[in-house]
């Protein structure tokens, strides 16, 4: 069959008609043992076709013919399933799974599949799903992202996608963004699992193998990416020894071949990414590698005589740092002053190439990588903290000995050297999905690249209710410290008001200082950031009562949800600052998201200085300028300059990192071509 066709009977499978069965992915004769798609590239004229088959089902689709249409078929089935008392209705349960296993999810089953998830969820949590995100998840099931505004409710528009295909036997994976919303979310929806006899579990990071094959094993299993994927790759070096798919069926066939127990997934069925873009833009800019540790005195010393001879250099007289790049590089006085260092030392500082390396290394660790900026130190271990979320990562760390020589720099023992056994990037991975949705608050700046790497098309969901988000507009200060003043200051004034304040800040760093500002004029507040991650729980459902003032980094911008109190919402709900933009436009619109949910009141304002990184790293010398003259321009002039600055940073900054994540998908193809010459996979 050529691609082309190929091409267009998968679309036509991915959006159907009515009284067409959709695409059903689940291990079987059809899809194998194992399933996953081979993930290759399209065309140009297969990507020509995919464009007009998506425009045409897009059309014909029920959802885009006429929105309402579904949602009255769903609503009119709420009348009848309300008159049923909880043993007819598990009956009729029951028999429409039957029906979603023989016959498939066409239009009729899955109108009533959503009206059947509608109703148990009513009972079992008193929600009942809102029309829109009904819309969202008939957008879902046709294999798209729904962007729906923050608080509308994502984690219950789930579970209508999720739960119709799992009766119909898909094995569905529920990725999002961290293993804080994994927890959360899978408690908050187990309820309605249970009650239609579908099972559930979660994957977290202190999981053994034999505990995470159980939950594999189930028709839902929440996860993140991280651990799906890394899961994944165990699955791939098993794999290894059958060339063909064919070649696996026959395994169970022979003894020493049947591995089917020993696999963690069963395949790459149906996946449904919640918060989709920070899964898979943001998380997309490194490879996810599948390591072990050696353990190499000899590596040790190394770099432990790198540090060394690093701190014996001096910046700017030997050497050079580029903060935007991560980037060091020597000049020829500090490749001489490091000769001179090395002339008394053996071993691998006799060679002037992998001593320069190595000790440019050791700069980059001493004076790219910053103590609560992008790692902390917890239980003298070095913990990564990562830059889009602001959560600790305790299963990472950075590769070609940098994690080593960090932990030598802050004096922490060494772990031993990572060896990498496989590598995949989440592009590639996410491609080998038979079926791939998604759902998030910040689509809209990114469709184009879900459009062109994962084949993801982004449809808007219209808002259940009014938003009253109100913007205070930016405030641009000339230095940090009159930032924290006002920041502190408007933190105080609002929160005499009865008004719960989120202070948002880009570093733990930043959080602590402003966390000691308040302190130092007697305000009352908690403090959220990678230090407190395992009260993030308690301390969110704080964050929303009467006059509660809460300092946190990024971890409580995405798929939080900050409940208000009756207090909060008289006195006008919960106003957020925002202490420095982030390097994407989509973290801050998060942050901000966190006000004025389903209805309520609330606002937020950006409180940022010219000497915050966002701004510098590509306009400093002009942002100290302006900082240094603000006043002879005067004071609208200069805010007017300064936030156009920042706003250009940012753009800059999308489309570099935009560039490094098809640079990288680029490199993990032809890695992947070289590796199957070869006869190896990843």
């Amino acid at each position: 069959m050529s691609s082309l066709i190929k091409t267009s009977l998968t679309h036509l499978q991915a959006s159907p008609l009515p009284g067409v069965v959709m695409q059903r992915p689940r291990p079987g004769i059809y899809y194998g043992v194992y399933p996953s798609s081979s993930g290759d590239d399209e065309n140009a004229l297969d990507r020509f076709i995919s464009k007009l088959a998506d425009r045409f089902s897009a059309r014909l689709s029920p959802v885009n013919q006429n929105k309402q249409t579904f949602v009255d078929a769903v609503t009119a089935m709420d009348t009848v399933l309300s008159r049923m008392n909880d043993k007819v209705l598990d009956a009729w349960i029951v028999d429409l799974k039957k029906k979603l296993h023989k016959t498939g999810l066409t239009e009729k089953l899955i109108t009533m599949a959503f009206a059947a998830i509608r109703e148990v969820s009513r009972r079992e949590l008193g929600k009942a799903h809102y029309d829109c995100q009904l819309l969202a998840g008939r957008v879902m099931m046709d294999g798209k992202v729904a962007e729906m505004q923050t608080g509308e409710g994502k984690t219950l528009t789930a579970t209508l996608a999720v739960a119709c295909s799992a009766m119909a036997g898909i094995p569905v994976h529920l990725i999002t963004a961290n293993e804080y919303l994994v927890s959360r979310d899978l408690e908050l929806m187990s309820p309605v699992y249970q009650r239609l006899g579908i099972s559930s579990a979660c994957i977290t990071a202190e999981m053994s193998d034999d505990e995470r094959r159980q939950v594999y094993r189930c028709d839902i299993a929440y996860c993140t990416g991280q651990q799906l994927v890394f899961d994944y790759l165990k699955d791939r070096l098993l794999l290894r020894q059958f060339g063909s798919d064919a070649e696996l069926r026959l395994a169970p066939m022979y003894a020493d071949r049947n591995i089917k127990n020993k696999l963690l997934l069963r395949g790459l069925n149906f996946a449904i990414i919640d918060e989709a873009d920070s899964v898979l833009i943001d998380e997309a800019r490194t490879p996810l590698i599948l390591s072990r540790k050696t353990d190499d005195a000899f590596y040790e010393s190394v770099h432990r005589e790198a540090i060394w001879l690093a701190r014996e250099l001096k910046q700017n007289s030997h050497f050079w740092c580029d903060l935007k790049s991560r980037r060091v590089e020597l000049n020829a006085d500090g490749e001489a002053m490091l000769e001179t260092l090395a002339a008394d030392m053996t071993g691998v500082w006799r060679g002037a190439r992998r001593r320069a390396v190595l000790v440019k290394q050791a700069l980059t660790a001493l004076y790219l990588f910053r103590r609560d900026i992008d790692y902390i130190v917890l239980d003298d271990k070095i913990v990564i903290i990562d830059e889009n979320t602001g959560r600790s990562m305790p299963d990472r760390s950075w590769e070609a000995g940098l994690h080593q020589m960090i932990e030598e720099k802050e004096t922490c023992e060494q772990t031993g050297l990572n060896e990498t056994i496989a590598r995949i990037s989440f592009q590639r991975f996410f491609s080998r999905y038979h079926k791939l949705s998604g759902m998030t608050g910040t689509a809209h700046e990114v469709r184009a690249e879900l459009a062109d790497v994962y084949g993801l098309s982004v449809v808007k969901i219209p808002t259940n209710k009014k938003l009253l988000r109100l913007n205070l507009g930016e405030q641009v200060y000339d230095s940090h410290g009159s930032k924290w003043l006002a920041v502190v200051s408007s933190a105080d004034e609002i929160s005499r008001l009865g008004r719960p304040v989120l202070i948002g800040t880009r570093t733990v760093e930043d959080s602590e200082i402003i966390s000691e500002l308040l302190a130092a004029r007697g305000l009352e507040h908690q403090l959220l950031n990678a230090r407190q991650d395992a009260e993030e729980a308690q301390i969110v459902s704080r964050a929303g009562k009467a006059s509660q003032v809460t300092v946190a980094t990024n971890m409580a911008g995405r798929g939080t949800d900050i409940p208000l109190d009756a207090a909060a919402l008289q006195a006008g709900g919960l106003h957020v600052i925002c202490c420095e933009k982030n390097m994407s436009s989509r973290i801050d619109r998060q942050l901000y998201g966190r006000c004025a949910r389903q209805g309520d009141p609330g606002s937020y304002q950006a409180m940022v200085s010219v000497d915050d990184v966002a701004a510098g790293r590509y306009f400093g010398s002009l942002m100290s300028w302006l900082g240094r003259y603000s006043s002879s321009l005067g004071l609208i002039k200069a805010q007017w300059i300064a936030r156009m600055l920042i706003n250009l940073s940012q753009m800059i900054t999308e489309t570099s990192y935009r560039r490094l994540r098809k640079a990288m998908m680029r490199s993990d193809k032809q890695r992947e071509n070289m590796m199957a010459f070869s006869g190896k996979s990843e």
